[in-house]
């Protein structure tokens, strides 16, 4: 069995909320703009966000204050 330091699951524990945060509302702009394609790629790659926030920024045209209203 592997012993890990204890600071990797409090390290850890953000770092997931952070992508599925991302996911999740990439994910939700693409099914709402038809973006078949960016939804399947989406929900394929895990990428801690990054893939998430160039489609919210390039492909969804979003800017920050409308990435969270409908």
């Amino acid at each position: 069995m592997v012993d890990y330091p204890e600071w990797v699951l409090p390290a850890l524990v953000p770092i997931v909320i952070w992508s599925l945060l991302w996911k999740g509302l990439a994910m939700w702009h693409a099914a709402r703009r038809a973006d078949t394609i960016w939804f399947v790629i989406l929900a394929v790659v895990n990428t801690v966000g990054v893939l998430e926030l160039i489609y919210l920024y390039q492909a969804g045209k979003l800017r920050p204050g409308k990435l969270f209203h409908k």
